[in-house]
């Protein structure tokens, strides 16, 4: 069966958490009646992460890296070493939940100018956490105006600015076309800026509700 999805696993140090989100993949994986792979890459960790990847029943392919480079340097590595048309981004602490993927394969397939769609994140007590912002503007960080920036609301798929790679499917195509991810931004430009650049292209990205993934939110690399 040829590839139609890949899992993009980008994992720093957190061995534990890879194994709940290689669990969840292979959850995920036994649903779906396309063909998928799981790509792992481990960013120079010392506590087993490769091992344990290469160990794990639903892993493809293991690249351990032995040194650190940007979020968006290991992301673009990934997406072009990908067999799949779409790319599910994600950190190792992020857990998808039944279901997750195939709404993320539909939404993305009903629309033909998506290029992106990113899941509902949750926090480990199952409550809704921001997933999707709008572009900044002048306004933006006025005091009582934040929680407009914010995009990740309501029951329905809906076009939004920009999200996180935290849970985010990619079209490979539209991704090469803008030029990958920009390796000399960090976290959260990075995103932000592929995002918008994939506007200017032609493309959007979705959000998707009834996609959720558990963000357990350890502090950041």
């Amino acid at each position: 069966m040829s590839v139609e999805l890949s899992f993009c696993v980008v994992n720093t140090e957190r061995r534990a958490l890879l194994r709940y989100c290689l669990d969840a993949i292979a959850r995920e994986r036994a649903t779906l009646d396309f063909g998928v792979e799981v790509l792992v890459l481990d960013h120079a960790s010392a506590d087993g992460s490769a091992a344990a990847a290469r160990d794990h029943p639903a892993t493809t392919e293991v690249i351990a890296l032995s040194e650190r480079r940007p979020d968006a340097a290991n992301e673009t590595l990934l997406l072009q070493r990908a067999r799949g048309r779409l790319c599910l981004l994600l950190l190792e602490d992020s857990e998808l939940e039944p279901g997750a993927t195939a709404a993320l394969h539909a939404a993305l397939d009903a629309d033909a100018r998506a290029g992106a769609a990113t899941a509902q994140l949750v926090g480990p007590d199952g409550d809704a956490l921001p997933s999707a912002w709008s572009f900044p503007r002048p306004w933006g960080r006025l005091p009582g105006l934040e929680r407009h920036a914010v995009q990740s609301r309501g029951d329905a798929v809906r076009r939004v600015d920009w999200a996180r790679s935290t849970a985010l499917l990619v079209r490979r195509e539209a991704a090469e076309a803008v030029g990958w991810l920009d390796a000399s931004l960090p976290p959260p430009g990075d995103a932000l800026d592929f995002c918008r650049r994939l506007r200017r292209a032609g493309w959007c990205t979705l959000y998707v509700p009834t996609a959720r993934a558990v963000y357990h939110e350890l502090p950041a690399r």
